[in-house]
């Protein structure tokens, strides 16, 4: 299958962002432009912008519109609490507008502080995709069999969930590059991240794969239908505790009742030193609309209360390998998970 570019999650002139509204995706590619903190705040807030590398680019550059719009250190302050808040869980969010704050309260001139931050996030954060691409498919080269392999993986964790080629599904596609890889694809309910965003996104890459159930994942992991599992990551505490899609930490066990590997890969700027543990990371609990809905449709009796956290935390002994990077900690220790952080 001939390999198709994939069109660009966000896109930045040097005063507006543009983004691809992926809550279209796949049926429809439509760009949205933002222009300040309350607009970029709100697209992510609906995940028409997602993934948490991404989401903190696009945060970043949310804040710069605002000071550039405003030039003052109040409307600073406010455009930092609107993005800060907009959704808890991921740390980049929250990392990448400190980054810009303090850059822009440091430099000589608020809106061009503000701006040049933002690129430099945006840059940062594609190299990173790369670098940590290399570095898991190398650790993965070195425990799993020789020929063809089968992987699965979780949400999605592509080039629309970070700048460059992504982080979990960037560390497959580099694999894919050495050698024949089959995805095994988990939808990822309830929104279907998996379905519609992370085959649309191995359909463009030209790698061979096949979409499954959520609930299929762990007895086909029993069943050694697949070799390793590789997701992305939101936020991982400083002993390893890793914070994902939910669904992700089902995965982990499985996987490692079946003796395979697990990977989590992101960049360093989801590690979050503050945190001891997983226990203090914030899940973020979303609409019961969309577990009542599908497509659209309700799929349930109207009013049904529902429950609907958005992540769910892998504890550390579970993870085979964490990669960011600087490199691929395994075993994952807080010694080893401060290196890779660094």
């Amino acid at each position: 299958m001939a390999t198709v570019r994939t069109p660009p999650p966000l896109d930045w002139d040097g005063r507006t962002l543009r983004i691809l509204d992926q809550t279209l995706l796949p049926t429809h590619e439509r760009v949205i432009e933002l222009t300040g903190a309350a607009d970029t705040a709100e697209a992510i807030k609906r995940l028409a912008v997602r993934g948490a590398p991404l989401i903190g680019v696009a945060a970043a550059y949310g804040l710069a519109m605002e000071v550039a719009r405003t030039p003052t250190i109040a409307a600073l302050e406010r455009g930092a609490a609107v993005l800060a808040g907009a959704r808890p869980t991921a740390r980049n969010l929250g990392w990448a507008v400190e980054r810009v704050t303090a850059a822009a309260l440091a430099g000589d001139e608020l809106a061009a502080a503000a701006r040049e931050a933002a690129e430099a996030i945006q840059r940062d954060d594609e190299a990173a995709s790369a670098a940590l691409a290399r570095h898991g498919a190398d650790a993965l080269e070195c425990v799993l069999p020789p020929g063809p392999v089968t992987v699965m993986t979780h949400c999605n964790s592509g080039a629309l969930a970070a700048s460059g080629r992504g982080t979990g599904l960037g560390v497959i596609a580099a694999l894919a590059e050495r050698r024949e890889v089959h995805v095994l694809a988990c939808e990822a309910r309830p929104l279907l991240q998996g379905a519609r965003l992370t085959v649309w996104e191995l359909n463009r890459l030209g790698i061979d794969h096949a979409l499954l159930v959520d609930a299929a994942a762990p007895g086909l992991l029993r069943s050694g239908a697949a070799h390793a599992v590789v997701t992305g990551l939101d936020r991982v505490a400083a002993n390893g505790d890793v914070a994902n899609k939910v669904g992700t930490y089902g995965l982990a066990l499985a996987a490692h009742a079946a003796g395979i590997p697990f990977v989590a890969a992101g960049p360093s700027s989801s590690i979050d030193l503050r945190l001891p543990s997983g226990d203090g990371i914030e899940i973020e609990e979303r609409d019961a609309g969309e577990v009542r809905a599908a497509g659209g449709a309700l799929v349930t009796v109207a009013g049904t209360a529902c429950r609907n956290p958005a992540f769910d935390v892998t504890p550390a002994e579970l993870v085979w390998a964490l990669v960011t990077e600087h490199g691929a900690a395994s075993p994952v220790t807080a010694d080893t998970v401060a290196r890779v952080a660094a």
